[in-house]
Parts: structure tokens; C-alpha cells; sequence
């Protein structure tokens, strides 16, 4: 059966759907995207996802192409339409389609939206196969990466030189400080050398993850502390254990960094709790139920 996706208001074959080449994401990368986690047809922290789009656009000046609630139904019509259940929903909005000129069309265009899925593998439930290594880079992205922009170069950069490695993600950092901002497609937190749960607190330097705050939901309804607060390279060599979290890694132990083993080199007896808690969000939330 052939892919559907969504393309400003049409339900098409990804095979002949296609966006105008003058449209400004594809031109100046003039847009934010968003993702949603679909599994067995729940859709995990939805309403986190579409609040962080609404929040993006907002920023660049951009409208909403339609309201929550109709897109919302976007996503259902493309999951029902591609009989998937289990998979990564994709949506793209821009600023749509204009003579080439880097200030703003002068006359508002409508908004461009594209919706897409994709299967992925079943929810992992073995964590000691689900642990993986990282290699740290300079964080060399622009200034605004709490908004969740399709200019994703230094991003695919730093993912490539983790792949070439046999790591699965880049942790970045600050050159002239040596403090770790996040991963190049997630959300990183050390166990420190005093047992802390750690990440960064929220600025305009990282991405605000909505698995990072579905996670601390969690954890806040359990009475687990965690502390949102910046730390160096330093810090992760001294680290217990080290985990990522985003809409597709959930709960990832990251056991080697740069080669070296993160505490022990295993996974860890906090990270493998914190698997176990997010494996109980993601499958027993009835908010979550499509």
C-alpha cells in the first residue's frame, strides 16, 4: 500500500505529493516541525507536542495553518489512512510560498502544512539491549534552539559524526565553557557523582523536550528528586550513569561516551527505574488514548 501523507489540505501518495518550490521552508528553512510518538494507537503526550509547535510559531511569527483540534484530526485521518499504529507522526509547517526575498512576503501567504508517518520498532522492553554510546561535540547551532526550527544542519553534522563512529548520538557542548547543552536530537541527563538526576533548566540554549517534562511529571508524581541545573564535561566523566530521552529514544541509557564507560560501563539502577516508570507512561496513561 502506498504512503499518505498531508499536504495543505489534501490527502496524497507520498509518491505524488510535492510542495512548490518557492515555498520558504525549502527556500530559507522558513518553519518549525513537530513529532508525535503513536503507539498502539495512543497518542504519548500529544497535547505537550502541539503546545511546543504552537509555542515555536509564535516566536517566528508564524500562525497555527489550522486550529489544535483540526489538526489534531490531521493526524488521525493520516495514521487511520496508513493503517499504523504503531509509528512516528511528522508535521512541518512554513511559512508557505513566495517570490524569493529574505524579509517576510509582504502580503501574508497562507501557512504550508505537511503531515507524514512512519512505522517504528515496537516499544523497546529490554533496556540492557536498548543501552548505547555517544561522543561529545561543540555546540555549534544558532542562538534560538528552544524553538524547534527546521534549520537542522549542525544538527545532521553532528549525527553524522556519531554514526561514523558507532555512537547513536552527539552530546554538545559549549566551547568557551565546557557545560553540556544536550544532545544533537534529544534531551541528556547524568546520575552524578552523588547520585542526582541532572539536566539543564530550560533556556533559549536547548530544546524544551516533552519526554524531558512528561519524564518529570512522572517523576514529581513519585516524589523522585531531579535537579535542573547545568554541567560540564567534567561533570559527565564523574557521572554514575548517563540517559537521553526524546519522542523516539524514551528512556535511553548512554553507557559510553567518547569510548570511555559512563560509571561502570552498565546500565545503571536509577536509569533502569526511570526506563521502567516512562514505559508505564507511555502504555498505561489513559490521557494519552487516542
Amino acid at each position: 500500500m502506498s504512503k499518505i501523507a498531508y499536504v495543505n489540505g489534501r490527502y496524497l501518495p507520498q509518491s505524488e505529493a510535492s510542495v512548490n518550490i518557492e515555498d520558504r521552508g525549502y527556500q530559507f528553512g522558513d518553519g518549525i516541525y513537530e513529532v508525535v510518538h503513536l503507539h498502539e494507537g495512543r497518542y504519548i503526550d500529544e497535547d505537550l507536542h502541539l503546545a511546543r509547535l504552537e509555542r515555536s510559531l509564535r516566536e517566528i511569527a508564524l500562525p497555527m495553518p489550522m486550529s489544535r483540534g483540526a489538526l489534531s484530526m490531521v493526524l488521525r485521518e493520516v495514521a487511520q489512512r496508513n493503517r499504523v499504529s504503531d509509528g512516528l507522526l511528522y508535521m512541518q509547517v512554513t511559512r508557505g510560498v513566495s517570490r524569493r526575498d529574505h524579509a517576510f512576503p509582504s502580503k501574508p501567504v497562507p501557512p504550508a502544512l505537511v503531515v507524514t508517518i512512519r512505522r517504528i520498532a515496537p516499544y523497546p522492553t529490554d533496556i540492557d539491549k536498548w543501552q548505547a554510546s555517544a561522543i561529545t561535540l561543540p555546540d555549534l547551532r544558532w542562538a534560538r534552539r528552544d524553538i524547534k526550527s527546521v534549520n537542522l544542519l549542525p544538527n545532521c553534522l553532528a549525527r553524522q559524526k556519531a554514526r561514523e563512529v558507532g555512537a547513536i548520538e552527539a552530546i554538545l557542548f559549549d566551547e568557551a565553557t565546557g557545560m553540556v547543552t544536550e544532545g544533537a536530537a534529544t534531551t541528556f541527563w547524568i546520575v552524578d557523582e552523588h547520585g542526582a538526576i541532572r539536566t539543564r533548566h530550560l533556556d533559549h540554549v536547548i530544546l524544551p523536550g516533552c519526554t524531558r517534562a512528561a519524564l518529570m511529571k512522572e517523576l514529581d508524581l513519585l516524589g523522585l528528586p531531579y535537579d535542573q541545573r547545568e554541567f560540564s564535561l567534567d561533570d559527565v566523566k564523574r557521572a554514575r550513569e548517563a540517559f537521553i530521552t526524546s519522542a523516539t529514544s524514551f528512556v535511553k541509557p548512554i553507557t559510553k561516551i567518547d569510548g570511555a564507560p559512563v560509571g561502570d560501563g552498565k546500565v545503571g539502577p536509577v536509569v533502569r527505574r526511570l526506563f521502567d516508570i516512562f514505559a508505564r507512561h507511555v502504555k498505561g496513561d489513559v490521557k494519552n488514548a487516542a
